[in-house]
């Protein structure tokens, strides 16, 4: 098998068995759903570029956005996803890879903000991680476009969060996890005019969203999150000013899973 190939399937599997829930915990009555922590958020934002919107937590962000009236650019890398995207009413869908800076600058120009969720571990050519290559892209075509407002989706086990992630799961996916850190340090120290926000979600599943997830500062929680709520937290934030400059891990406390075996809560970030 392509040694790249073997690398991904085992840090799937290590990814999943650490991260995988075990069961569903319901939410006490007076525990408050995450969409409600937002309140008096700004004018918003009149059009998005997604890089990653074509699959995952991506797709679901453009969904999320499109519900509020935001119109969306989607750079993806298939004609089909182009089709399918386009079909939308308020997406405008761009072919291109956005390992390709000038793709991804002119696919970019003209929107107000922007939110990547580019990763996976897939590599560009030269044997380069999308995880940064991509990343770095979408942080420098902002910078140049005056497009000051960027959210990066990374994940838990990067930066101060490393502790947080099980020891044999981190083993398994240093790699990737270095280069959505490296994306994260370039945001963190050349981008300091810019209003970026870095969400770190923990394990993914896919699942219906349960409205129990929460945002977080505390770098040791750890645990599962379905996709959907995390695409409801990303687009949560991007208009919420108590966002800006701040890293913010995902999970949701009501999925006990088996790298949070004592079903700790962290304290949720209150997006208001």
């Amino acid at each position: 098998m392509n040694p790249i190939k073997l690398f991904l399937t085992a840090a799937s599997l290590a990814a999943a068995a650490a991260f995988a829930p075990s069961k569903t915990v319901l939410r006490p009555a007076h525990q408050t759903s995450s969409a409600l922590y937002v309140q008096g958020q700004g004018d918003g934002y009149k059009k998005v570029f997604v890089a990653g919107g074509s699959k995952g937590v991506g797709r679901l962000v453009v969904d999320k956005l499109l519900s509020e009236g935001t119109d969306v650019v989607a750079l993806v890398r298939s004609d089909e996803k182009v089709e399918e995207l386009s079909a939308l009413e308020g997406v405008t869908a761009i072919k291109g890879d956005a390992a390709d800076y000038k793709t991804v600058e002119g696919a970019m120009d003209g929107c107000d903000a922007a939110i990547t969720t580019l990763g996976g571990g897939s590599q560009a050519e030269g044997g380069k991680f999308i995880d940064y290559t991509g990343n770095n892209n979408v942080i420098e075509a902002a910078g140049i476009l005056g497009v000051t407002r960027v959210i990066l989706l990374t994940s838990i086990g990067c930066g101060s969060s490393k502790e947080a992630t099980p020891p044999n799961v981190y083993e398994v996916l240093k790699d990737v996890l270095a280069q959505k850190e490296k994306a994260e340090n370039v945001l963190i120290k050349y981008y300091t005019n810019m209003n970026w926000t870095i969400v770190r979600p923990g394990g993914l599943v896919s699942e219906d969203a349960t409205g129990n997830a929460v945002l977080t500062e505390d770098t040791t929680a750890i645990g599962s999150i379905h996709r959907a709520d995390v695409a409801d937290l990303v687009v949560q934030a991007l208009s919420s000013k108590a966002t800006e400059k701040k890293i913010l891990s995902a999970i949701d406390p009501t999925i006990t899973s088996s790298a949070n075996t004592e079903g700790r809560v962290p304290e949720a970030f209150a997006l208001n």
